[in-house]
């Protein structure tokens, strides 16, 4: 039934775009280009638009997703840095609905290779023939040279008592180094956490123990398993420089903190 779902919104997106003169094609990406969609599957639907049309399709985007079906609600991805997608909920029942309208000229800069569902004058297949996918990698040195740093912020806060953001910063360290790094390692895109316990299931088992409970304790372990972590997932880079010295003080500082909490005071 999902599946379904899925499909007979995808014919309607086809078959309105196909009747605006200013839409050059559609295409799909994520889980649809895998075929791995499931009951849970969103639908990203990239719609190719011609130069000259950007502006004005632009400025016309949620009234074009309104006609697809019941919008529940809609927004604009600037807080994913792409502010050209168009998030929207659809229901009932409930499906979440990606729409990405872009210059038929910038498909040649992607991330994957979409499907093509509908094209006009082989207009998409000639675009994306203009460039190769690239995922964003994460740069190693980039994050070592900030990784203490981020350590003893989240040391400072378990030892003031401010854990929620201790927690949230824990969060951020297996969303933007863990998770990618384990990934990485597996020979898979580096998408944060994303299908961590599918396609890295050891690392998956070691990055539960970054997860903290509410209590300053906890949070403090939980740090120290990620730092063992983030060595293991270090090793064997090539050229990367050590911030051997902030390590080095950082951690002394984590043990103070955790004498300190495991004698109460």
């Amino acid at each position: 039934m999902a599946l379904e779902q899925h499909r007979e919104f995808v014919n309607r997106a086809i078959d309105r775009f196909q009747r605006d003169p200013r839409i050059m094609g559609i295409a799909a990406g994520g889980s649809w280009i895998t075929q791995s969609m499931d009951e849970f599957s969103d639908i990203d639907l990239v719609i190719a638009v011609a130069p000259e049309y950007e502006a004005e399709v632009s400025r016309e985007r949620l009234t074009m997703a309104e006609q697809l079906g019941k919008v529940l609600a809609a927004f604009t991805g600037e807080h994913v840095g792409e502010p050209r997608l168009l998030i929207c909920l659809y229901g009932p029942p409930l499906l979440h609905v990606d729409l990405k309208f872009v210059g038929l000229q910038d498909l040649a800069h992607r991330v994957e290779d979409p499907v093509i569902l509908w094209q006009r004058d082989e207009a998409l297949a000639t675009a994306l023939a203009g460039g190769e996918p690239r995922y964003p990698q994460p740069d190693r040195q980039w994050i070592e040279d900030r990784f203490w740093v981020w350590v003893h912020y989240i040391t400072v806060k378990i030892g003031r008592g401010e854990l929620f953001e201790a927690i949230e910063m824990l969060s951020y360290l297996r969303q933007t180094v863990l998770g990618p790094l384990a990934l990485l390692g597996r020979g898979k895109l580096p998408r944060g956490v994303r299908y961590l316990e599918r396609d890295a299931p050891a690392e998956a088992a070691q990055l539960q123990r970054t997860i903290a409970a509410h209590n300053p304790l906890d949070c403090a372990l939980a740090l120290q398993e990620a730092i063992a972590l983030y060595r293991q997932l270090r090793e064997h880079t090539p050229g990367l420089v050590l911030r051997r010295e902030a390590e080095e003080q950082v951690r002394l500082y984590l043990d103070s903190i955790m004498e300190r909490l495991k004698h109460g005071l």
